[in-house]
């Protein structure tokens, strides 16, 4: 590492001591994990300050859905991982396929269960993995970095920019730094949680906030695009006992009926929830019901208010 590099780093926002924990190793173990929530308290109110940058990111990644397009989570270490959890739990929650939200993290696969923390400063194989998954305008691409300098991520938003895809960079410095460091981000969401109680160790506040943030932008796009009926989700896939009860008790909720008839509409819908509510809704048959839900998209309400009209 050069003085230069040392110097950068120092004035991180993320590398900075908190006053409030400063003899936190001669407090009681009660006293310390009040202090630990007192911290934690501030990670919601400073993601809610990002809101506005949250909602521009939001709408970039709807827009790259609606045209078949991915979005992909790009980071090192913790944040790499927040970003494949998040990918992860799309396909059972929402009912896509595994590859419209995908994780990618520095090192491979094998970096989720044991650190490796040199994979982050390379900058090419950030590149290479987004050349690898041919990455297009009609795609969007999301790099975590706490510090915001991160080589891996930059070299991953720089080649997805390169390609004419739209770039997000989640971090936990602040934005007139991370303008330094040469990300090409289109919308960089920045939450101000402050320095954490353990100098330096971003898989605390730092972490707190990104999976906040991850959970906004998928949600909200899911929302978006009709993959719920109010608050309720209705692309779950029934590939458990506990999914195909779940699916049963969602239909019951939204279309007010019984277990038995619940049970026979899943059925013959060929246990597709949606199918099996938009018939319950309309009194048409599945056929119907899957041309109506294609051609709104997706959504129960537009598909029940089409069926309406005709």
């Amino acid at each position: 590492m050069t003085r230069e590099q040392f110097e950068q780093i120092a004035r991180l926002r993320t590398e900075q001591p908190n006053a409030a924990s400063e003899h936190m190793d001669a407090l009681s173990i009660e006293e310390f994990l009040q202090l630990m929530n007192d911290e934690d308290q501030k990670v919601a109110a400073a993601v809610r300050a990002e809101i506005p940058a949250i909602a521009q990111a939001v709408r970039a990644i709807v827009e790259a859905f609606r045209r078949g397009g991915r979005l992909f989570y790009v980071g090192a270490g913790t944040s790499g991982r927040l970003g494949i959890l998040d990918a992860a739990e799309c396909p059972p929650t929402f009912g896509v396929p595994p590859t419209m939200v995908q994780g990618i993290i520095a090192g491979g696969p094998q970096s989720m269960f044991r650190s490796q923390e040199g994979a982050e400063d390379n900058e090419y194989a950030g590149a290479e993995a987004i050349s690898e998954k041919q990455v297009s305008l009609n795609d969007v691409v999301c790099g975590l970095s706490a510090s915001g300098r991160t080589p891996f991520v930059r070299g991953a938003l720089t080649e997805a920019k390169r390609r004419g895809a739209y770039t997000i960079l989640i971090t936990t410095n602040d934005r007139t730094q991370v303008a330094q460091f040469g990300m090409p981000a289109d919308c960089i969401i920045a939450p101000n949680v402050g320095p954490e109680i353990l100098a330096g160790s971003t898989r605390l506040k730092s972490g707190t906030a990104q999976k906040l943030v991850l959970n906004m932008l998928s949600t909200a796009a899911m929302v978006q695009i009709g993959k719920t009926c109010g608050n309720i989700m209705v692309d779950v896939q029934p590939m458990s006992v506990k999914l195909i009860e779940r699916a049963k008790g969602i239909i019951m909720r939204i279309a007010n009926c019984d277990y038995d008839t619940a049970s026979a509409y899943f059925d013959s819908s060929g246990r597709d929830v949606k199918v099996a509510l938009v018939m319950l809704l309309t009194g048409c048959d599945k056929e119907t019901a899957k041309c109506l839900l294609a051609e709104v998209g997706g959504s129960i309400r537009s598909a029940v208010n089409l069926h309406n009209r005709k």
